[in-house]
Order: C-alpha cells, then sequence, then structure tokens
C-alpha cells in the first residue's frame, strides 16, 4: 500500500489521472462511488474523488476523517470546479488546526 493513489470520478475526469499512472475507477452515480470506495480503501493512501461525487457522499465521506489512511480529496471534475472541494479543505483545516490558515479572507 505505500504511496497508492487511485481516483474516483466520471470516465472524462479521470483520463489525465490514468495517463499518469494513478490508478482510475470509473463511477457515474453516487451510489458506483460509495460501492467503489469501499473496495478500496483499504488497498489505497491517497484517493482522489471529483466534487460532484464527493458532496452527495459528505456524510460518508467522514468516516475517513477517524483513521490516518487513505486521505480522501475532493478536486474538481473537467466539468470544472464546484467549489466544494476548496469548502471541505477549510472545514479539515479548521478542525486539526482550529484556525483558517489559507482561506483567511481579512
Amino acid at each position: 500500500m505505500i504511496g497508492k493513489m487511485a481516483i474516483v470520478g466520471d470516465g472524462d475526469s479521470i483520463m489525465v489521472f490514468k495517463a499518469a499512472g494513478v490508478a482510475a475507477f470509473p463511477a457515474e452515480s453516487e451510489a458506483k462511488a460509495r460501492e467503489v470506495l469501499r473496495k478500496i480503501a483499504k488497498d489505497y493512501r491517497i484517493i482522489f474523488l471529483t466534487e460532484e461525487l464527493a458532496r452527495p457522499l459528505g456524510d460518508f465521506l467522514k468516516r475517513f476523517d477517524e483513521e490516518p489512511y487513505p486521505v480522501v480529496l475532493c478536486i474538481p471534475s473537467g466539468k470544472g470546479s464546484t467549489g466544494y472541494g476548496e469548502e471541505a479543505l477549510k472545514s479539515a483545516m479548521e478542525r486539526a488546526l482550529g484556525v483558517d490558515i489559507l482561506f483567511n479572507d481579512r
């Protein structure tokens, strides 16, 4: 499992990652993404998940916060960003550090 990375998302969004040698798992729906994540969670340290699939899986993804691995990172799909990945990162940083160090709007 050392350093293994995967991506879960729609077919177009995962192609670049696949070309870079990242294990790619297509999922066109929330149900399929949940199924894939359950299967691969123990085998990968970093899992990228497209924002469109991550948003409806928010409660399901919280279970991954309790363990050091896998780290599930929300990324924009080929359609562009919805802002959900940034929201999730901000929330995780605030929980871990107690303060927002990247997105502070001073």
